[in-house]
């Protein structure tokens, strides 16, 4: 076989769309300026607000830097590609190769945060006498440091192992890069297998486990909550609530993802999937921790200005 080294690749995932870029382009640009306020002032209060300095408030504000990060990784080469293309672009694989490492590693965080996020509310509800003595600063540091920075290891070494594939081919039906891609359009053998194995040990241990974990965490809660009276049980579930919906928000997403990568190795992509899966995981984020937790809500009505004067 005849084999060729490909150093750039061809992302052609905006043909569909290429006739309606202005439109494309002022959606998505609306979209980012929504993502960078609403999660830097969630996060700024969560930071600066003595009464949100809890265990709880850290995780949130993990998630919402982490969608930052990804936001910003995404949207501003993405509206870029929109303004400037005329629906494929030229990218090198050493830039596609980081995109593909921060956007996938970024990704896989969210699911250990969440998972973090359930074990400090079932300690808090499950276990309350112990939570003080369990859940320290210590603990939360190093849980957040270990939700960062497990998944940049084994995200780092599937890229690593993906950028050393030979690519016989250079199209990709792609808005963005991610190590999956790249794997199916190098020339197969022994590597190329390995790298798909290793993408599926990563899935497992950083979005599947997670998940597992979640369930069974507020499967617990709600067992407590039915034996407990009404108003602790209201009390609770009102806290678990917006966790529960980014989880579910992010399950979705990934869900769709996956779908979309078994249609792309099929030939059936769709646009339309792919633009909600960027979209709507980062507008949720926000909208979730800003409005539904009366603490955080709170604080972005003083901030605003908009809150009543109390009787």
């Amino acid at each position: 076989m005849n084999v060729t080294s490909v150093t750039s690749l061809t992302l052609v995932g905006l043909e569909p769309v290429s006739a309606h870029g202005p439109v494309l382009f002022a959606v998505l640009c609306s979209v980012y300026v929504f993502v960078l306020c609403s999660d830097s002032l969630v996060v700024y209060l969560i930071c600066s607000q003595n009464s949100l300095r809890r265990p709880m408030f850290a995780f949130v504000a993990a998630v919402l830097l982490n969608s930052l990060c990804a936001s910003t990784a995404l949207y501003p080469k993405l509206l870029a590609d929109v303004l400037w293309s005329r629906g494929s672009v030229q990218v090198s694989r050493a830039a596609c190769l980081g995109q593909a490492f921060v956007v996938i590693s970024l990704g896989a965080s969210s699911f250990l945060l969440l998972a973090a996020m359930a074990a400090d509310r079932y300690l808090s509800i499950c276990r309350p006498l112990r939570y003080a003595a369990l859940v320290t600063p210590a603990f939360v540091w190093a849980l957040l440091l270990l939700c960062w920075l497990l998944p940049a290891t084994l995200v780092g070494g599937a890229v690593l192992l993906a950028s050393r594939l030979p690519l016989c081919r250079s199209r990709l039906r792609r808005l963005y890069c991610d190590v999956y891609s790249l794997v199916r359009l190098s020339c197969g053998g022994r590597a190329a297998l390995q790298s798909e194995l290793l993408g599926l040990l990563l899935s497992a241990g950083t979005v599947a486990l997670p998940a597992g974990f979640v369930l069974f965490s507020y499967g617990r809660v709600l067992t407590v909550c039915l034996r407990r009276s009404r108003a602790f049980s209201s009390r609770a579930l009102h806290t678990c609530l917006p966790h529960l919906l980014v989880f579910v928000n992010y399950s979705v997403s990934t869900g769709i993802e996956l779908l979309q990568r078994r249609l792309q190795a099929a030939g059936e992509p769709s646009i339309v999937p792919s633009f909600l899966v960027v979209m709507i995981p980062t507008v949720m984020n926000p909208v979730v921790y800003g409005l539904k937790m009366k603490e955080v809500r709170r604080h972005i009505e003083r901030l605003l200005g908009c809150q009543r004067a109390a009787p």
